[in-house]
């Protein structure tokens, strides 16, 4: 059966969504983010006290990125020198700018204070006419939405989710590779839908939106609230639990206020007190936005394809352009409007009824035999999307990165963009090309792999912008950290390094795999464990680091990586299709259970289970097992 949270969703909103009356302030920042100022202004203001609003910033029409960034910094060098004169202990014969700065703070301000808002100065762009737009365009799909999150038992009111993440903008990308309405990692979508080079349903909005639900519900599941369930969807599982464990389970406030999360920057702190206003203005939009009439939505008819299909075929028998198909279908990749791939066997193809004569099942009858294939084109090339690694290219083709770097040419930094194109196996050598030969002072860096980069469409959420983005750290390996717990947001598992310099054991870990990422011999680690030769690591016990070769971060990244890779391949040919409960009897094995019964991997059964003492499961315990679906082969 599907393990759903309908006993919590048919609950008052004041229930499921409390309101601390702490984060009053927070909340009545972003109803004016969304509702007072467009996207011609923006406010410089304290990221910590959301109250304190320094000044409004008129920007010129069709003003860049760029230009808006330096705009702001002039304003925000203004009220750096204003605060440091202020912390220096001056309160009288203030200027009248002066005096307003130092009006915006409470009476009690300390010059410590004052001097720590020196560097907390932030501009936040406006997004009321986005937000307007965004309502409009969230008539298309709210029927569908409701209904969707009523079937899976989650609170109706996350509609308002996109309205953070994208202003149900279908083309919304962000600079961490998330997409669609729902804005959707590529590996936290891997759980839940098809993302690959022919399909990536983060895209659609009908099938994102039941991942979506699926996704909030299993957050939930873990969190025990929504408050943090909806922070999660953000900022992921793991750091979530990480702060419950630290100031408890329902202290938002102080979670939102205090925590020091490495990643828990102004994007997660923010996320849910967002939520809540963006909520406000879509359950009042009368009052908000007066007069708005959001958008119909379309009456759809569906066909899912028995076969292999050129999209253009399709078109000719539909008697309608490849783009009219691509825009009510836009889950299907552009490797097939480029025609190096069909229409896959088992698409659900989805067109306007007022679009079809008749009905798509007899359009597609009138398909000639010729236009209907058993397999996929080979692929003979990739083009590299934002977020995409040449070790995943090389995974999701079933080759070996040493294989891309000699087919292409790559230079041993193995640095891909997005927009390029990788040759693939399939594809044979590229043409002979005269050698070229480069002077070199020292021998190249060590290959390392960073996720492609190209400008991205804004997500209207923007609720982080220019200088703060969600898991943005300053130096490469802090970046890359980032990208990889942004693959990882459904996974509630601690891969840090504990103070003590102590990690918890998770499954698909061995002792010797710690050793290789430390650069020590696996004996090291035995010996400041006191374990016995070949004695192996159990899963949920804590062992001893010896970190003298590499630092903490370091290894962090090395793990999380493994378990990326390791979870992205299992994902590639796996679907989360629902959660299943079992109640254990007496004689039955957790093990048993997960491996036979369910044939669920022990390390996706923990992510399901995160709370379970492995050794201490009695009879009567409830333990939850994902439902999981094999994927179509191509």
């Amino acid at each position: 059966m599907l393990l759903c949270v309908a006993v919590v969703a048919t609950a008052n909103d004041e229930d499921l969504f409390p309101r601390p009356a702490e984060l009053d302030r927070d909340v009545n920042f972003w109803l004016s983010i969304f509702t007072e100022y467009n996207t011609r202004e923006g406010v410089l203001h304290d990221n910590r006290n959301l109250a304190v609003v320094y000044e409004t910033v008129p920007l010129p029409e069709n003003v860049s990125r760029r230009q808006r960034q330096s705009i702001s910094d002039q304003r925000r060098e203004h009220y750096k020198s204003i605060l440091r004169t202020l912390a220096g202990g001056k309160r009288q014969s203030l200027s009248k700018d002066e005096q307003r700065v130092l009006d915006l703070w409470p009476d009690d301000v300390t010059n410590e204070e004052l001097s720590a808002a020196v560097g907390r100065i932030r501009f936040q762009l406006g997004l009321s006419d986005r937000f307007q737009e965004g309502l409009r365009r969230a008539g298309r799909y709210r029927d569908h939405v409701n209904r969707e999150f009523t079937k899976l038992g989650v609170p109706v009111a996350l509609a308002a989710l996109p309205h953070v993440e994208s202003s149900y903008n279908t083309e919304a990308r962000s600079h961490v590779g998330a997409s669609g309405i729902w804005q959707f990692t590529r590996g936290t979508g891997q759980r839940f839908m098809r993302v690959d080079h022919v399909l990536d349903e983060r895209n659609d909005p009908f099938l994102a939106t039941t991942a979506a639900g699926k996704l909030l519900a299993y957050n939930y599941s873990i969190a025990g609230n929504w408050p943090m369930a909806i922070t999660a969807y953000n900022h992921g599982l793991a750091g979530v639990r990480r702060a419950m464990h630290q100031y408890g389970d329902h202290n938002y406030a102080q979670i939102m206020r205090n925590y020091n999360g490495r990643t828990f920057g102004f994007a997660s702190r923010n996320f849910y007190v967002a939520f809540l206003a963006a909520k406000e203005v879509d359950q009042n939009t009368e009052k908000y936005f007066p007069g708005l009439v959001p958008d119909a939505p379309v009456e759809y008819t569906t066909y899912r394809l028995k076969a292999f299909v050129p999209a253009k075929d399709l078109a000719n028998v539909l008697n309608v352009r490849e783009r009219d198909i691509a825009q009510h279908n836009q889950a299907v990749q552009a490797t097939v409007w480029q025609g190096s791939k069909h229409l896959p066997k088992n698409l659900e193809v989805r067109m306007p009824v007022e679009m079809v004569d008749s009905s798509l099942a007899d359009a597609v009858a009138r398909l000639s035999a010729d236009a209907l294939f058993d397999e996929q084109l080979p692929d003979l090339f990739h083009r590299v999307a934002r977020g995409d690694t040449l070790s995943q290219i090389a995974d999701t083709y079933d080759t070996r990165v040493s294989t891309l770097v000699a087919l292409n040419g790559l230079s041993s930094s193995n640095r891909i963009r997005a927009g390029q194109q990788i040759r693939l196996p399939a594809a044979g050598p590229a043409p002979a090309q005269p050698p070229v030969v480069v002077a070199t002072a020292a021998p190249p860096p060590p290959p390392i792999e960073v996720l492609a980069d190209a400008p991205a469409i804004d997500a209207v959420g923007a609720v982080v912008e220019e200088e703060e983005r969600p898991g943005a750290l300053t130096d490469q390996l802090g970046d890359l950290i980032g990208s990889l717990q942004a693959s990882l947001l459904s996974d509630p598992s601690d891969y840090t390094v504990a103070s003590d310099n102590t990690i918890e054991v998770h499954p698909l870990e061995t002792l010797g795999h710690y050793a290789d990422w430390l650069g020590l011999k696996t004996q090291r680690l035995r010996d400041i464990n006191g374990l016995a030769f070949r004695t192996p690591v159990e899963v949920g016990k804590r062992i001893k680091l010896d970190l003298g070769t590499v630092n903490a971060e370091q290894f962090e990244y090395l793990r999380t990586q493994y378990h990326r890779q390791q979870q992205e391949a299992f994902f590639r040919n796996h679907t989360i299709t629902g959660v299943t409960e079992h109640v254990v009897r007496r004689g039955e094995s957790v093990w048993i259970l997960a491996l036979r019964q369910y044939d669920v991997p022990v390390w996706l059964f923990r992510q399901y289970n995160p709370e379970l003492d492995l050794d201490s499961v009695r009879p009567g315990t409830r333990l939850n097992f994902p439902v999981l679906a094999q994927n179509d082969p191509e």
